[in-house]
């Protein structure tokens, strides 16, 4: 499955819910990744402060990769809008 994020809460949202399909607790996440519960819950509510390294190490956990690409012309447009 494939999620287009561009803000902190999407990418959070896309987490958890990855997290919940592999029937992961945010605690088990933690243990997997060596992180806090409360590091999970504030990754997975967007908020900011959260390192690079950590969101890697979550991603890893849970066997996702972040993939960098432009923005196609027809979301650009979409987005002028808001």
């Amino acid at each position: 499955m494939s999620n287009i994020v561009r803000t902190p809460p999407q990418l959070g949202a896309a987490i958890r819910r990855h997290r919940k399909l592999q029937s992961l607790t945010q605690t088990q996440l933690g243990e997997k990744t060596k992180l806090r519960q409360a590091t999970i819950s504030q990754l997975e509510n967007g908020e900011g402060g959260v390192q690079l390294k950590t969101l890697t190490d979550v991603l890893a956990a849970l066997n996702l990769e972040l993939t960098i690409q432009e923005r196609s012309a027809s979301t650009k447009e979409i987005e002028d809008l808001f």
